[in-house]
């Protein structure tokens, strides 16, 4: 998750995000009010945030606590968008082959359920530590 909010302060990702956040109406508003650039580098910044609080769970439960929260955020959004954009791959019959987005985007199903166990398992040592 660092190596791919590193990459959100690249001018190549913010090119690559256009698509992906224009095309998914829930998420194109962030160009009106933050523009391309600055979109990509507030995504950039919490993904930064994100994996710092994910790597430090294993020793700070708040941390986990955060960090899987936000992850969980993340990667809804992100995966979210498989259901806008076009992930079906028509030259091979559509569903059930996924496109080059669709296989790029699927991983985040997966990053959503790793950011719930830590928040799952950070829940639980919260509650084995107030008794």
């Amino acid at each position: 998750m660092a190596l791919i909010g590193i990459l959100k302060f690249t001018q190549f990702e913010i090119e690559a995000l256009k698509p992906l956040i224009s095309g998914t109406p829930w998420l194109a508003w962030l160009y009106s009010v933050f523009g391309y650039a600055g979109t990509s580098y507030l995504l950039g910044v919490a993904e930064l945030v994100t994996a710092a609080l994910l790597i430090a769970s294993p020793w700070f439960v708040r941390a986990g606590l955060v960090g899987g929260a936000l992850g969980a955020l993340t990667f809804l959004t992100t995966a979210s968008t498989l259901l806008a954009l076009p992930i079906w791959e028509p030259s091979a019959g559509g569903f059930p082959f996924l496109s080059f987005l669709g296989s790029f985007l699927i991983k985040d199903i997966a990053l959503l359920g790793v950011s719930l166990v830590v928040l799952g398992e950070s829940l639980a040592r919260v509650r084995i530590g107030s008794r």
